[in-house]
């Protein structure tokens, strides 16, 4: 039996490409920003923050992956060049031999603090400034229905 695809309707496809635009422009320019600003890349940018937002700066390597939305393998070569400047190092797990933990270094969180208020700057400017109130609230709550919806499939 064949499927019948659902093509999108005109108002769908403008929503389809406003959101792919908006989301890919937003992105490319915080990511600019941070490299110019901060010397990394919002990827490099959200690693850190999920580690300085742990107990102790540090995540076992599989739940930075997950918090991160990386493959194992890229979230690997990020973090070995996080340690090539001194900002994240790699430590045995004690209770896995297989498993290792990220841990924020000192250094790691300074950089951080350093980036934080131009990053929050650029998303004020970028995001938040563009938009009402209420708007800020559909997008919240677009955003977790979105979320809620992918994570279950």
């Amino acid at each position: 039996m064949a499927v019948m695809t659902r093509w999108l309707d005109p108002d769908e496809q403008r929503t389809w490409r406003a959101f792919l635009a908006s989301s890919r422009a937003l992105m490319d320019t915080l990511d600019r920003e941070l490299q110019r600003d901060a010397g990394m890349p919002h990827a490099y940018y959200e690693i850190l923050v999920r580690l300085s937002e742990a107990p102790g700066r540090q995540l076992r390597m599989s739940e930075l992956a997950d918090a991160t939305g990386s493959s194992r393998s890229r979230l690997s070569h990020a973090v070995a060049r996080l340690e090539e400047a001194g900002w994240v190092r790699r430590e045995d797990c004690p209770t896995d031999r297989r498993g290792q933990i990220a841990v924020l270094t000192d250094d790691g969180f300074a950089t951080l603090a350093a980036a934080a208020p131009g990053h929050v700057d650029g998303v004020r400017r970028h995001l938040f400034d563009a938009l009402s109130p209420a708007q800020v609230d559909q997008l919240r709550r677009i955003s977790e229905t979105l979320a809620e919806h992918l994570t279950r499939s």
